[in-house]
């Protein structure tokens, strides 16, 4: 048996846009590096709430066991 190669079809190249795709509703785009600073200034708060409401939940769970008597 014999393997025929197949013609090397020369593919039309794409344009690469480099281009960031517009923010609707902002006015200018926002570049990356502003992109990544909101979001991680956003996960900051919300970990902080996170961290504030398991602080208060461990508070009322201590507070809930020093109320019950101790079974001796």
């Amino acid at each position: 048996m014999s393997q025929e190669a197949a013609p090397e079809r020369a593919m039309p190249e794409q344009p690469v846009q480099q281009s960031v795709p517009e923010q609707k509703g902002s006015g200018a785009p926002k570049g990356l590096l502003q992109q990544m600073e909101e979001l991680m200034a956003a996960l900051t708060a919300d970990l902080s709430q996170l961290d504030a409401d398991l602080q208060s939940s461990a508070d009322r769970l201590e507070d809930r066991a020093s109320d019950e008597p101790r079974a001796d």
